[in-house]
């Protein structure tokens, strides 16, 4: 495990992220401990995953994110100790949410800019507005939480409406084009692999000429 980059490093337990391969971890971001990532994920610049936390029984709870996951820059996800933070296939994550656990968001769910959550159970495709904030709630599947709104009690929920389909062809529309510059980032990034190892094996090539 002494190969893993510095930004992807294990917590004080000795827990070290599993990432799968074909997930897209941009260089500046910083992935702790106890993550699994699944396929086809996408972490953007400077977003912070770590759990570090130990519970009650000395072990650090997981950091779960499902396949084809897009999470934007400056995203931070964190947890209390001996809790988890579980995030459902197809979930879009905008530029600067924070999620505090214990969470679990359900699947093709999307939260807006500067979204904020804390130990809240989101059930699928579910629309959290920029900017708004959910403590100790569960949000039903289908519902959309406007930016700015505050929900902390069964009341509040209540007051919601229920996604349209122009709304939800939205959130598949954002999820889509992230995927695609997932791929698009990973095609560049081939290439310059290929172009380097290019120009190493050239250079290993000259210097055994001029050396014999």
């Amino acid at each position: 495990m002494t190969s893993l980059p510095y930004n992807i490093r294990p917590n004080l337990a000795g827990d070290y992220p599993q990432i799968d391969p074909t997930a897209l971890i941009d260089p500046s971001a910083q992935i702790i401990g106890n993550v699994q990532i699944s396929r086809d994920v996408f972490v953007g610049p400077l977003t912070v995953i770590r759990a570090d936390q130990r519970g009650p029984d000395g072990k650090v709870a997981p950091i779960q994110i499902d396949s084809e996951v897009n999470i934007q820059d400056g995203v931070i996800i964190h947890s209390d100790m001996g809790t988890s933070v579980i995030i459902g296939p197809k979930t879009t994550i905008a530029h600067g949410a924070i999620i505090h656990g214990p969470c679990t968001i359900g699947r093709e769910c999307f939260l807006a800019l500067g979204v904020f959550l804390y130990k809240v159970v989101l059930e699928d495709h579910v629309w959290m507005g920029m900017g708004a904030v959910a403590k100790k709630v569960t949000v039903p599947a289908f519902t959309r939480v406007p930016a700015g709104t505050v929900i902390r009690e069964r009341p509040e929920l209540m007051a919601l409406r229920l996604i349209t389909d122009k709304e939800r062809e939205y959130m598949e529309g954002v999820w889509a084009a992230n995927s695609r510059l997932r791929k698009d980032y990973q095609e560049l990034w081939k290439k310059a692999d290929s172009i380097r190892s290019t120009a190493e094996e050239k250079a290993r090539k000259k210097n055994e000429s001029q050396a014999g």
